[in-house]
């Protein structure tokens, strides 16, 4: 029995590892460069035709989005690369001060057929096949193994979809939040003591450090977008787009708010030194307050990532709960800092701010202002793509599709986004 469970895991793992991303677009760039191959070894004279493959390699994208929006850019920066690199290797062929002459013909090439951003691709593309292209007489054989390489490139992003980045995106919004709770929850148990300045400086420098955390997880989210544009094996893209970018939002602003209420701590450990931030029992319900929001962060995080099932029920219920009693403590707190006030108003502004800023991130969380944040942006969405494509919109119209059925309705899916 118990070989059979390990049997099952070991089954499970590879699994998942087939089903990984980065496996699979590594399978199907070997893959074009395959066939692009055989390909060529049957209609080109060539007996070692690797122009095809490295073709079909620089033409395979990512995403099956980033195919279609720039794939003819792309094969005409490679085509305008080996067709320099095939004048260069019929007059000088391959040496230290013609390499330095392709490169500058290369990007001017790239510049004269605007290829935009795939301008480098062009003196890339000359460069590799300039290495492989040492015979003048064959120069016509690699501008059809170049063609094959294209097309097969491609071919295979059309029949073979691209993965989807969505659990890769999601593991990145899910770490952000977790990043977060640790930070709140290490500010609280410093707030419910003596914090030194010092501290204080620290934990504002961690929370501005955030930013960079999120430029990372946008490039992801990115990244993720594309993958899910024009997939056929993505069902309700628009949707999965818009609640992670929205989700991600959020997130975003908690994270501003948190670098704001860092720095109001900050300024109440100067005001305050050497006594404690707050009052023993004031501490303690702030200590209690940043865990609880930290907590409905994460839970924020897993149901903007969770597909719309019982789980994003389950995650949804629990942000609420947890929502719930952080309301609870924050108006514990606010009396017993308007008690701290009546006794010593020195620093009356800054609690006011402290509740000021919990009070923004509760409400950045609230399910509620989700639900209109997504209906509003899906609203955007959905009007940006109409002014873009009219036709698709006249046609949709022409065939009677209702409303409710192109459009994500909160009765319908915000109940478990």
């Amino acid at each position: 029995m118990q070989e059979e469970r390990k049997w099952t895991a070991g089954a499970a793992r590879l699994l998942r590892r087939h089903r990984d991303p980065v496996v699979v677009q590594t399978l199907r760039s070997a893959a074009a460069a395959t066939i692009a191959y055989v390909l060529a070894l049957r209609l080109s004279p060539e007996p070692a035709p690797l122009t095809a493959p490295l073709t079909a390699l620089l033409v395979v994208q990512v995403t099956l989005y980033a195919t279609l929006k720039n794939g003819i850019r792309r094969v005409n920066s490679v085509v305008a690369g080996v067709l320099v690199a095939i004048a260069f290797s019929l007059l000088v062929g391959l040496t230290w001060w013609s390499l330095a002459l392709l490169i500058v013909a290369s990007l001017a090439v790239g510049h004269l057929v605007r290829v935009d951003e795939y301008v480098p691709e062009v003196a890339i593309s000359a460069m590799l096949v300039l290495g492989v292209t040492t015979v003048g007489n064959t120069a016509w054989a690699r501008v059809v193994e170049t063609l094959i390489g294209a097309a097969v490139g491609m071919a295979c992003n059309l029949l073979l979809p691209p993965p989807v980045w969505v659990d890769e995106a999601g593991e990145s919004v899910e770490g952000l939040a977790r990043r977060v709770r640790q930070l709140m929850r290490r500010m609280g148990e410093e707030a419910a003591g003596r914090t030194p300045v010092e501290v204080a400086a620290a934990r504002l420098h961690e929370a501005r450090r955030l930013d960079h955390d999120i430029v990372e997880v946008d490039a992801a989210l990115r990244q993720a977008e594309d993958s899910l544009r024009l997939n056929p094996r993505v069902k309700e893209g628009l949707l999965r787009r818009v609640v992670l970018r929205t989700g991600l939002d959020t997130l975003e602003i908690c994270t501003v708010v948190m670098r704001v209420l860092a720095r109001t701590f900050t300024d109440l450990a100067k005001a305050r030194d050497p006594e404690p931030l707050f009052a023993s029992e004031a501490g303690a319900t702030v200590e209690e307050l940043l865990s609880e929001i930290g907590d409905a962060v994460v839970s924020f995080a897993v149901l903007v990532t969770t597909d719309l099932s019982s789980n994003a029920d389950a995650a949804e219920a629990r942000l609420s709960a947890e929502l719930h009693a952080a309301a609870a403590t924050r108006d514990k707190l606010a009396l017993l800092l308007r008690d701290e006030v009546e006794r010593d108003s020195r620093h009356w502004q800054l609690h006011g701010a402290v509740l000021t800023e919990v009070n923004r991130m509760i409400d950045e969380l609230d399910t509620e202002h989700r639900s209109r944040r997504l209906l509003e942006e899906l609203d955007r969405v959905s009007g940006e793509q109409s002014a873009k494509l009219p036709r698709l919109t006249w046609l949709r119209e022409r065939v009677g599709v209702p409303e409710k059925l192109r459009r994500n309705r909160p009765g319908a899916e915000g109940r478990s986004l």
